[in-house]
């Protein structure tokens, strides 16, 4: 079955050319907002907002699933390659956009501004063929309303080429009728005046034509007070004047002087330091194979990354090396779109080049612009050319000088994401990252010699590290190198070693040689919002940045970060490493934070940066609460600072999720916290982020995280924070090994909760020192500290508390051989878990019932409670305690003489703690398996 999309005009889906039904408006919507960016995802906050704006319903994701499920439901009944699927963060509708006629219009319209003028004329009809009344009718969110007048600018652009094409084939007497109408439904339009003005001409209304000029002349002073503009006073004076341009072009010999066509050899030199890049000129080479003999389109490559990425010495590495692809000759042209020394060049500056290397006299070159451009794509049909538009400063810019014959090949380079010319001219994207570590290390070799570079290997790694992968920070540092022959390559790597000074140092003192001037060309053509929003990701601690916590960083709705991310990922100063999450290089990032130094005020500098630590405090104090509720039961966060919010998270997997994600940006914040002397969200984030680092078993990174807290604690000086920031951090020295360190942050964190009168905490404190006891093989010292917790938490009246209590005591019997006392308190911990429904305690209880049963000759038993409580501790995330049970269970195998299973649990049990770098845990089970294998 055929299934086709409408959205120029009603919402409707048409099976084999009959209407189906797409379910009422609002869920049409849902479906419009996914076909808008088919095969793209579309982030679920992103989607609620095109479809309810500032007015959604009650439960709004419920109701946006419901009618996702029941348009899947429609999709699937219809066809096969048509579907919804989720995505991290949001949709995608994969389907052909050719079956969308939105997108299929765009594609026609752009077909026909690459071809001659009868192929065009008969694309741009069926694309204008396709509208069949407003797009997105009856609906009115701000997003669709928006798109809409874009959508309709778009179609009036196309009508005016058709209407063009039209008059250059002397049908001016078959537009008058819908000119007339035009003219009055756009009355200050002076491209639709102008056209009119040349149908009445031609139709032997001249004077009409004039009165019409003077018609729109006074409008213009009147409501604007204007007048028009140069080209349609020179309409109007050649009017006045019959002038001969005016008359219809009878078909002529190319107009070439001499004997033979010019064969144009454009192309500046070869790159002289080029290295590297062969996945990159490999996929330039396929991309012109593959399009076969004959050809039926262009092919077009768009070249993109940031300034100094090297697109221009990739570009022409790659038209040297495949010159002879290309008899018919080379045009090359530098665009200018980022010089800093004037305007981007324009189509016809550009276009009058092109017709001078193809020999046009100047006699023989036409008035109007499209008429040149049209002579040049004339000159080019049939010919093997290679056409290079170097330094594109946008799409449209480099599409007025695409070629209509498919013997002909383009590369396009620009330091802005070309997505136009993708969707409309089928170009191949080509987006450029660093230098790999062997390719800049080849690239330095070659601007210094392997002689100079082998006698001094550490400086030269140095340079390549603060360089960080950029071809023109190389370039730079070996011209100021070589410049200094003499010096030692270790005193530039000492100058690169200051981030401060960093950008300083590479600058060879031109603007073509400076990375800062690389970076400030790209920043000065960003919109003023979106050039606040790169000088502040300068200056975020983490990494990476996800977009919820970009929108608290701004203080911006999502979908204005998301547009301004948008802008700066086109701009290639920044990329998403993953959907939704952005990086920027690091010598970027410099810059970006100088800038933010220079042109942020202080003021604003300091509220972004505790917006984002509020967002990551608040956020993680979410999740932890999902993950560990017993955890939080006496802490108490104030409010996030204004502009900051708390992203949205529901269940342990999403949370999971977001904390592996956001982990070192976590980690950042609080050491960017403590650098600021914000003491209390640097002790509150040890405690957020404590829950997650003990499931993970990130043993350095917890331990550093509470030395942080701890300090921070200290410096506040109050005895119940104190008293949890030596606990915690005792817990994790036990668990890291640093037997000693753990026993005497126990003993001050017991003095601390006894000055504070904490009855609970002192009970967790005997828990955490049994657990440290335990650790240097004391279990019976460990026992005595656990009774001492159950005895205090039966006081605090607390019955998850009591439960853990329960299970540790019965832990602890079981150490010290003592199988029925032991089995009867755990079993008591189970019930209260699962009565309480509290999955982390359950496993544990799981747990000590294992060893309970597998220690007293019980092993089917214990393979029951292990195999339970490792379904748990893995549904949980809680990788630490996995990793246990796995090497429980092997255990159990091995006793019952199973030893293929016990190798292939202890092999996943190590391959975990290796993981985990508890690197001794994992060596006694290597010694286990090559004992076993033996």
């Amino acid at each position: 079955m055929t299934v086709e999309f409408g959205l120029l005009g009603t919402i409707e889906m048409r099976v084999d050319g009959r209407p189906a039904d797409a379910g009422h408006l609002r869920q049409r919507c849902v479906l419009a907002a996914l076909l808008v960016d088919a095969n793209r995802v579309v982030q679920l906050d992103e989607l609620i907002d095109r479809v309810w704006a500032d007015r959604p319903p009650q439960r709004v994701r419920g109701t946006l699933h419901g009618y996702l499920s029941r348009l899947r439901g429609t999709l699937e009944g219809t066809a096969d390659d048509v579907r919804i699927v989720r995505r991290s963060g949001g949709y995608v509708l994969e389907a052909d956009v050719a079956a969308v006629d939105l997108h299929r219009f765009r594609e026609l319209v752009g077909q026909a501004r690459t071809a001659g003028d009868e192929a065009a004329a008969m694309l741009m009809g069926r694309a204008l063929e396709l509208w069949r009344g407003e797009p997105f009718a009856g609906v009115d969110t701000p997003w669709f309303c928006d798109l809409r007048q874009t959508l309709e600018r778009e179609r009036l652009s196309a009508e005016l080429d058709h209407t063009d094409i039209r008059l250059r084939s002397g049908l001016h007497g078959e537009l008058l009728p819908a000119l007339t109408d035009r003219v009055a439904r756009h009355p200050l339009d002076e491209r639709v005046t102008g056209q009119f003005m040349v149908a009445l001409y031609r139709g032997g209304r001249a004077s009409d034509a004039l009165a019409c000029y003077h018609d729109l002349r006074r409008r213009l002073a009147e409501e604007l007070g204007i007048d028009p503009g140069e080209p349609l006073q020179r309409l109007h004076q050649h009017i006045l004047t019959a002038d001969p341009v005016l008359t219809l072009p009878k078909p002529e010999p190319t107009p070439h002087t001499g004997a033979h066509t010019p064969v144009p050899r454009q192309l500046p030199s070869r790159p002289g330091s080029f290295t590297g890049r062969e996945h990159q000129l490999a996929a330039l080479s396929k991309a012109l194979d593959s399009a076969g003999e004959p050809r039926g389109t262009v092919v077009i490559s768009a070249i993109g990354g940031s300034g100094g990425i090297g697109k221009t010495w990739l570009a022409l590495h790659w038209a040297h090396d495949n010159i002879d692809r290309f008899p018919d000759g080379q045009l090359y042209i530098d665009l200018r779109g980022f010089d800093p020394s004037g305007e981007p060049v324009t189509p016809a500056a550009a276009v009058r080049g092109f017709l001078d290397a193809l020999g046009v006299d100047s006699g023989s070159v036409p008035v109007d612009v499209q008429a040149q451009i049209g002579l040049y794509r004339s000159l080019v049909e049939g010919r093997r050319m290679l056409i290079v538009l170097d330094n594109a400063a946008d799409a449209e810019q480099a599409a007025a000088l695409l070629p209509g014959s498919a013997t002909c090949t383009v590369l396009v380079t620009s330091r802005r994401r070309l997505s136009g010319l993708t969707s409309a001219h089928g170009a191949r994207m080509l987006t450029l990252d660093v230098l790999t570590d062997s390719e800049a290390r080849e690239l330095i070799h070659r601007h210094l010699g392997k002689g100079r570079t082998a006698a001094e290997p550490r400086a030269v790694a140095a340079l390549l590290d603060h360089c960080a992968g950029l071809p023109l920070a190389i370039s730079v540092v070996a011209a100021r190198a070589a410049a200094h022959r003499d010096f030692p390559l270790a005193l530039l790597a000492e100058d690169l070693k200051d981030e401060s000074a960093r950008l300083d140092a590479l600058d060879a003192g031109d603007l073509t040689s400076s990375v800062r001037a690389a970076f400030t060309l790209s920043y000065r053509a960003l919109t003023v919002g979106t050039a606040e929003v790169f000088r502040l990701l300068g200056m975020t601690p983490g990494p990476e940045i996800g977009l919820a916590a970009a929108g608290s960083l701004v203080a911006r709705p999502a979908a204005a970060v998301r547009m301004a991310l948008r802008e700066l990922e086109n701009a290639h100063l920044v990329r998403q490493s993953v959907p939704g999450r952005y990086r920027l290089h690091d010598l970027v990032r410099l810059y970006a934070a100088e800038r933010a130094g220079r042109d942020q005020p202080e003021e604003s500098r300091q509220r972004a940066m505790r917006r984002l630590t509020d967002f990551y405090l608040h956020t993680a104090y979410a999740g932890d609460r999902i993950l560990s509720p017993m955890h939080h039961q006496s802490l108490e966060l104030g409010l996030p600072s204004d502009g900051s919010s708390v992203e949205s998270l529901s269940g342990q997997e999403e949370v999971l999720a977001w904390f592996r994600a956001e982990h070192d940006c976590l980690l950042a914040a609080q050491r960017l916290a403590a650098e600021q002397g914000w003491d209390t969200p640097v002790w509150q984030l040890a405690w957020v982020l404590d829950g997650f680092l003990w499931r993970q078993g990130r043993l350095h990174d917890h331990v550093t995280l509470w030395r942080t807290g701890l300090a921070a604690a200290e410096r506040l000086g109050m005895a119940n924070m104190r008293a949890r920031a030596h606990r915690r951090l005792g817990h994790v020295c036990a668990r890291a090994g640093d037997h000693d360190d753990a026993l005497e942050h126990t003993r001050l964190a017991l003095a601390f909760a006894e000055e504070a009168g904490d009855i609970a905490e002192q009970a967790r404190v005997h828990d955490v020192t049994a657990w440290a006891w335990a650790k240097q093989g004391d279990d019976r010292q460990a026992l005595t500290h656990v009774r001492h917790t159950l005895r205090l938490q039966r006081m605090a009246e607390d019955p998850l508390a009591e439960a853990n209590a329960l299970n540790a005591v019965g832990w602890y019997e079981a150490r010290v051989d003592n199988y029925e006392q032991a089995l009867a308190h755990c079993e008591q911990s189970l019930a209260l878990h699962r009565r309480h429904a509290f999955p982390d305690g359950e496993a544990c209880a799981l747990d000590s019932l294992g060893y309970i049963a597998h220690s007293s000759g019980r092993h089917a038993r214990a393979l029951t409670y292990y195999r339970q409580a490792h379904s748990l501790f893995q549904r949980l995330g809680n990788n630490y305690e996995e990793a246990n049970t796995l090497a429980h269970i092997g255990d159990v195998h091995h006793a019952l003489g199973q030893h293929d299973q016990a190798r292939q649990m202890w092999q996943e049990a190590a391959d975990l703690y290796q993981a985990q770098h508890r690197e001794d845990d994992a060596k006694q089970l290597r010694d286990r398996l090559r004992t076993l294998k033996t």
